[in-house]
């Protein structure tokens, strides 16, 4: 048997006996030797060498079907697709949940150790990551009430009869912070009578008790199966909710972090390499809390950008975008952000407590629903329904209402907000539909009666491949000129997620930021979020006098040192000698 080191031992000590109590640290460490003794021999898989971690890497966010064949099982559709379309492009394919679901398009689990027969086999996700790196999963906050282990709770039968968190009658949950206006428990029939049960999200998706180590042990021996089928990162999905402690608001709780910072210590013991990323859609400290001091997660995801960024677009300023940025701290030695504007998801609005007002909040949910999109509330403290998530497509989020019909000036603006994305510090996620150009899918929300669903509509393959081929249509004008600053950018070793990002002071009109690469030269990204000329004076913004010319490697032109950005024009400039 594959036997913990020392050092091994003495990092997991302390954790295990915070979470389960001291007694149970011997145990609990035979226990975990078993389940990396089944995958130490993935030592070598991942590397931060790799394509995950340079100004190559980007990623790709889509469906197991996002693309539609007939007889065809989507995964291979979506293999074949990005074999022709995005190979030297993308450097790593996130496929959203792909495991048996009851619900919620996937987040909805099952079975996790299982494809879902409709999407494919293990063997079609292996093929995938022949050509890409990967991204899985791992829902871990909460499981299918049609799950087996669900299932189980009901018959009574173990171990998964204490895998769920029992609420008796009449206990006060009043300071549980809730992400959704839903009722946080759920009654259900079991052989011992009526339970009610917790469920953050849905009263399908039941969630999991973590103070119990044998849901720890479950979730650790799933993580690392998925790194053994070919994940280089795994994806913590709602993990600020995972630790719950009645009298608390069990979201970011003390033992949630330890449970990251345990999973941490197993993969980089174990699979050393393989990253761990954490979805927290929380205001911006909470966030960022998941790095710990360096111990925690890999990657945390840059939640405040992107409403951000539709702020800065449809108010036509970049005071709050320019201010929010100046305030952000390096990311610890070994750590980057994910920077993204569009999701699976809608675009979260609790990032931007604090950084905006609760009126220019309102604001911005009026505006995105004048795009055609919807808005998602959750109960706030006060008992009052508040925006929590703007339903919309990304691209349809940069509408200019007064110009509705004007489709290049729409391109404009969202390839000024996706510009602004590629160019911060960390690793660019780019969802399947901002690459395609999707729209409002207002169709399948009047079917289903979800709003997230104007955002994850499918695309039929065939159709999209006559679009792509067609220089005309919006997708192909979309695709292919986001495909080209994908490769300008991985030229650009500024872009490497360790580089130094310096936010500098320009006119509300601009958002300007200084990329230094070690040992490189520095590179200015510029942008102009305003549908008006905006002048810009480099040696002013340099606070230098001998630069009189640029070189701009979006359009591959000279630019003076003073000069006039044109509306959303975006400039990615290098000081000539």
């Amino acid at each position: 048997m594959w036997r913990l080191t020392n050092v091994f031992k003495e990092a997991l000590r302390p954790r295990l006996a915070k979470l389960y109590g001291q007694q149970q640290v011997d145990r609990l460490l035979e226990r975990i030797a078993l389940v990396a003794g089944r995958y130490n021999y993935l030592e070598e898989r991942c590397s931060f060498d790799s394509p995950c971690w340079d100004e190559h890497s980007c990623i790709l966010i889509t469906y197991g079907d996002m693309l539609h064949k007939p007889d065809e099982p989507g995964l291979v559709t979506l293999e074949r697709f990005a074999g022709d379309f995005l190979e030297g492009i993308v450097t790593v394919i996130h496929i959203l949940p792909f495991f048996p679901s009851s619900s919620d398009d996937g987040f909805s689990v099952v079975d996790y150790r299982q494809v879902d027969p409709a999407l494919g086999t293990w063997g079609d996700v292996e093929c995938l990551g022949l050509k890409f790196r990967l991204m899985f999963d791992l829902v871990l906050n909460h499981v299918s009430s049609k799950s087996k282990w669900f299932d189980d709770f009901r018959g009574a039968v173990a171990p998964a009869r204490e895998y769920f968190i029992e609420v008796p009658p009449g206990v006060d949950l009043s300071q549980v912070v809730r992400p959704r206006a839903l009722p946080l428990l759920t009654s259900v029939t079991t052989v011992k009578g009526e339970k009610q049960v917790w469920t953050t999200f849905s009263d399908d998706q039941i969630d999991l008790d973590f103070a119990n180590p044998d849901v720890m042990l479950e979730m650790m021996d799933i993580l690392l199966g998925y790194i053994n089928r070919g994940a280089a990162i795994i994806r913590l999905d709602a993990i600020a909710y995972l630790w719950k402690e009645i009298g608390t608001p069990c979201i970011n709780h003390p033992y949630t972090h330890e449970v990251v910072k345990l999973f941490r210590d197993v993969v980089e013991n174990v699979t050393p390499g393989a990253l761990l990323l954490t979805e927290t859609n929380l205001p911006h400290k909470e966030n960022v809390s998941y790095f710990g001091a360096g111990d925690e997660a890999h990657i945390v995801y840059q939640f405040s950008l992107a409403p951000l960024l539709v702020h800065a677009i449809q108010a036509g300023t970049a005071r709050y975008l320019t201010r929010w940025a100046q305030s952000l701290s390096p990311p610890p030695p070994g750590c980057t952000f994910l920077n993204f504007t569009a999701s699976h998801d809608g675009i979260g609005v609790r990032p931007l407590e604090g950084l905006l007002t609760q009126e220019e909040i309102d604001d911005l949910a009026e505006s995105v629903r004048q795009c055609g999109g919807y808005v998602s509330s959750r109960t706030g403290e006060n008992g009052k329904e508040q925006p929590y998530e703007l339903n919309i497509t990304y691209f349809d989020a940069m509408q200019d209402v007064a110009r509705s019909d004007d489709l290049e000036w729409q391109v404009l603006r969202f390839f000024c907000s996706q510009i602004i994305m590629l160019g911060m510090r960390g690793i660019p996620a780019i969802y399947f539909h901002s690459l395609t150009g999707g729209r409002n899918d207002r169709k399948g929300v009047d079917e289903t009666g979800m709003k997230r669903r104007v955002n994850r509509g499918r695309w039929k393959d065939e159709g999209l491949r006559k679009l792509l081929a067609d220089p005309a249509s919006l997708s192909a004008t979309i695709f292919n000129k986001y495909t080209e600053l994908l490769r300008i950018r991985a030229k650009m070793a500024a872009f490497h997620p360790d580089a130094l990002q310096v936010v500098l002071e320009a006119d509300d009109g601009l958002f300007v930021f200084r990329r230094l690469p070690v040992g490189g030269s520095p590179l200015f990204c510029v942008h102009n979020v305003t549908g008006q000329q905006q002048p810009l004076n480099m040696q002013t913004l340099m606070k230098e006098s001998q630069a009189r010319y640029f070189k701009d490697h979006i359009s591959e032109k000279e630019c003076p040192a003073e000069m006039l950005v044109e509306p959303y024009q975006c400039l990615w400039l290098e000081k000539l000698s």
